[in-house]
C-alpha cells in the first residue's frame, strides 16, 4: 500500500506534472538544436546520427526532471509523501535562500494544482497511442504470417547475391505479397523482404536489384529497432510537436542513407530514380513498416542524382530559423521556471551579503544582530540533568553545537542550521527525548516544526517514533491531540498506520459512525475502507436492505461496484441474495435486466449458479452483445 500511496501522491503528480510542462520547451530546445546542426551537415548519415541523438535526448529530458523534482528540496513540502521527504532531509544537506534584512524565508515548493488532470491526460494520451501502436504490429504479424508467398527462385538467387555484397550474414527471408504495393521490411529480429506482385511484374530487372538492396540496407543498418525506438517516443510524447517533426526528419535521412547504399552497390542512380518513380504510385504501406517509397520522392531523387534540391539561401533559412526557435524555447523555459520556483524580491548580490552578515559563524548566538537573527521563537526545553553534552557560554556558533553534540559539521550544514534557526537548546532538547539525530536530520526535523514537546507530547501517548517517522508525522499534521482522538474513538494504531490515516483524510467522528452501524474496523480496515470510499452513508444503506456485511465484505463490495440500487434490481428480478452471493453476481455482471431476459425466455427455478452458467455460455447474448 505505500507504493501506491508514494505513486498517487501529490507530489509524484505535481513532479510528473512539471516534467512533462518543462518537455514544452526543452523538446523545443533540442529539436532546434538539431535543426541547426543538420543545417550545416551535408551527408545524410551525419544527419541521421544527429537527429537519433537528439531524438534519444528527448527521451531521457522528461524523465531527468520528473526524477530531479521527485528528489529536489521543492518536493518536500507539506504535499509530499512522507518517505520520500525524510529520505531527502536525511540524504542530502538542506541549501535554502538567505533573506535579506527586510524580506522572510521562502521555501521553493512549486505547485500545480492542474496536475491531476494533466497527468490523467497524458495517460489517456499513451493509452490511445499505444493501443494504435499495438493494433498495427499485430495487424502486420496477422498479415505475415497469413498473406504471403515464396518468391520464385530465380528472384531469391538475386536476392541473396546481394547480401554479402551489402554485408549481411543473417538469413533472410524473401515473400510475395498481395496486400503490399511497395516493398517494404516487416519484422525486427527475423526480419522478412516483402516484394509485392506489382514491384516483381513492373520494375526491370536492375530497378528490382536497387529497390531489394535497399531494403537490405534497412536491415544491416537494423533501421527497425530505431524505428521501434520512435514508434516509443512518439507514444510517450505525443503531445509535442517537434517529436514527430524530428521523427520526420530521422525517417528521411534513414531513407537517404539506404539509397546511397543501394546505389553503392547496384550503381545505375538514374535507374534507381525511375523505379522509386514508379513506386511513388503504388505507396499503399503500412505506417509501421520500412518501405522503399517511403519519404518525400522529390528529395530522394535530387540527392539520389547528386542535384541540389536545397540551396544555400534555404539552408540559411534554416539555420535562422533553428536558432529562433532556440532562443525562443530558452526564453519560455526561463519563464516557466520563474512560475515554478518565484524568486525572493532580494536580487543574487543582496542575499550574497546578507548571508556573510547573517551568518557570521564566529559570533555567538548572543551577538547576532536583530535584523539578521532568524525569525524562530523556540520555546526552552525545561530544564534536566543530564550526562550529554553541556551548553558553552561565550562561544562561537560552531562551538556551541559541537558542546550540544553536532560535531564535525561542514559548511553547508553550518549554514543551513544557522538559517533554519537551529540553536544548541533545540539539539538538547532533542536529545533529551532520546533523539540523537544526524545534523541534516535536525534540519529536516527544524523545516518541519518538530519540536521537543511534539516529541514529549507523542512519547506521553505511548508513541515512540524516530526521526525519520516524526517528520513524516509532522508533514501530515500528525500531532498528539489527533491521536488521542483516535485512540478514543476505539483504534489503537501504530505510527505507520497513523500517518497512512492522516493521508487517507480518516476522522475520529467517522470512525465512530461506523461503529454505531456495529462495525469494529482496526487500523488497517479503516484505511482500506476510505481508500475505497466505503462511507457511513454506504453501510446504513446496505444495512437498510437487510444485508450485513462485515468489514472486508464491505470494501469487496465496493471494489466490484455493488451499490444498493444494484441489490434492490436483483431483489426486484426475485433474488434475495447473500452478501457474498451479492459479490459473486456482480463480479459474473448478472443483472437485474440479465435474470428478466432469461425469465422472458422461459427459463424457471432459476438459481445463481444457473444464471451464472447460462452469462458463461452466452446462451441470452443478442448481435448487440456480441
Amino acid at each position: 500500500m505505500n507504493g501506491l500511496t508514494l505513486w498517487s501522491s501529490p507530489g509524484t503528480f505535481d513532479s510528473l506534472g512539471w516534467a512533462l510542462l518543462h518537455f514544452l520547451w526543452q523538446g523545443t530546445a533540442l529539436a532546434a538544436l538539431a535543426a541547426v546542426a543538420m543545417a550545416v551537415c551535408r551527408r545524410a548519415s551525419t544527419r541521421y546520427a544527429l537527429a537519433v541523438v537528439a531524438l534519444c535526448l528527448m527521451f531521457v529530458a522528461p524523465v531527468s526532471t520528473f526524477f530531479l523534482l521527485l528528489r529536489s528540496p521543492a518536493d518536500a513540502g507539506v504535499n509530499s509523501y512522507p518517505v520520500a521527504a525524510t529520505e531527502w532531509a536525511r540524504d542530502h544537506v538542506v541549501k535554502p535562500i538567505v533573506p535579506s534584512a527586510n524580506s522572510t524565508i521562502r521555501r521553493l515548493s512549486p505547485s500545480f494544482d492542474a496536475s491531476p488532470w494533466l497527468v490523467e491526460s497524458w495517460l489517456l494520451g499513451v493509452a490511445i497511442f499505444s493501443l494504435r501502436s499495438a493494433g498495427g504490429f499485430l495487424l502486420l504479424e496477422r498479415q505475415r504470417r497469413i498473406a504471403s508467398n515464396l518468391v520464385n527462385r530465380r528472384v531469391l538467387a538475386m536476392c541473396q547475391a546481394l547480401e554479402p555484397r551489402i554485408g549481411l550474414k543473417r538469413t533472410i527471408r524473401y515473400c510475395q505479397s498481395q496486400w503490399l504495393q511497395a516493398p517494404a521490411v516487416i519484422g525486427w529480429f527475423r526480419p522478412i523482404v516483402f516484394l509485392p506482385v506489382t514491384a516483381l511484374t513492373g520494375l526491370s530487372e536492375d530497378q528490382l536489384q536497387s529497390i531489394v538492396a535497399h531494403e537490405l540496407a534497412h536491415i544491416q543498418r537494423w533501421d527497425f529497432l530505431v524505428n521501434a525506438f520512435q514508434v516509443v517516443v512518439e507514444t510517450l510524447l505525443f503531445y509535442h510537436p517537434a517529436v514527430w517533426w524530428l521523427n520526420r526528419r530521422i525517417r528521411a535521412a534513414r531513407e537517404h542513407c539506404c539509397d546511397d547504399a543501394a546505389i553503392s552497390i547496384c550503381g545505375n542512380p538514374v535507374e534507381y530514380a525511375r523505379a522509386l518513380t514508379l513506386m511513388e504510385e503504388w505507396r499503399s504501406a503500412p505506417a509501421l513498416a520500412m518501405a522503399a517509397n517511403r519519404g518525400p520522392l522529390r528529395q530522394r531523387i535530387f540527392h539520389i542524382l547528386g542535384l541540389k534540391a536545397v540551396g544555400s539561401s534555404a539552408r540559411g533559412l534554416g539555420l535562422a530559423g533553428g536558432i529562433l526557435c532556440l532562443t525562443a524555447a530558452l526564453a519560455a523555459g526561463n519563464a516557466l521556471l520563474g512560475i515554478a520556483y518565484p524568486k525572493t524580491h532580494a536580487g543574487a548580490a543582496s542575499i550574497a551579503r546578507s548571508s556573510v552578515n547573517f551568518l557570521r559563524l564566529g559570533d555567538s548566538p548572543a551577538q547576532a544582530t536583530p535584523a539578521t537573527a532568524p525569525n524562530v521563537k523556540e520555546k526552552p526545553s525545561p530544564a534536566k540533568p543530564q550526562a550529554g553534552p553541556q551548553p558553552v557560554t561565550g562561544g562561537s556558533y560552531i562551538e556551541s553545537m559541537k558542546a550540544a553534540g553536532l560535531g564535525e559539521l561542514t559548511v553547508d550544514q553550518l549554514i543551513a542550521l544557522k538559517i533554519q534557526g537551529v540553536t544548541p537548546e533545540y539539539v538538547r532538547g532533542l536529545h533529551e527525548q532520546g533523539l540523537q539525530p544526524d545534523p541534516n536530520t535536525v534540519i529536516a526535523m527544524r523545516i518541519q516544526g518538530v519540536t521537543p514537546e511534539y516529541v514529549h507530547d507523542l512519547r506521553g501517548l505511548g508513541l515512540s517514533p524516530n526521526a525519520d517517522q516524526l517528520v513524516a508525522m509532522r508533514i501530515q499534521g500528525v500531532d498528539a491531540a489527533y491521536v488521542s482522538a483516535i485512540k478514543n474513538a476505539g483504534i489503537q494504531p501504530d505510527i505507520d498506520h497513523l500517518v497512512s490515516m492522516r493521508i487517507q483524510g480518516v476522522t475520529p467522528e467517522a470512525i465512530r459512525e461506523f461503529h454505531q452501524q456495529g462495525l469494529q474496523p482496526d487500523a488497517d480496515q479503516i484505511v482500506s475502507m476510505r481508500i475505497q470510499e466505503v462511507t457511513p452513508e454506504y453501510v446504513r444503506d446496505i444495512h437498510a436492505l437487510g444485508l450485513k456485511p462485515d468489514v472486508d465484505q464491505f470494501v469487496s463490495m465496493k471494489i466490484q461496484g455493488v451499490t444498493p440500487e444494484y441489490i434492490k434490481g436483483l431483489e426486484a428480478a426475485g433474488f434475495k441474495l447473500t452478501v457474498d452471493e451479492v459479490i459473486s453476481a456482480k463480479i459474473q455482471q448478472i443483472t437485474q435486466e440479465f435474470i428478466e431476459r432469461a425469465v422472458k425466455h422461459g427459463f424457471q427455478n432459476l438459481t445463481l449458479d444457473k444464471l451464472i452458467q447460462l452469462k458463461h455460455l452466452g446462451v441470452l447474448d443478442t448481435p448487440a452483445d456480441l
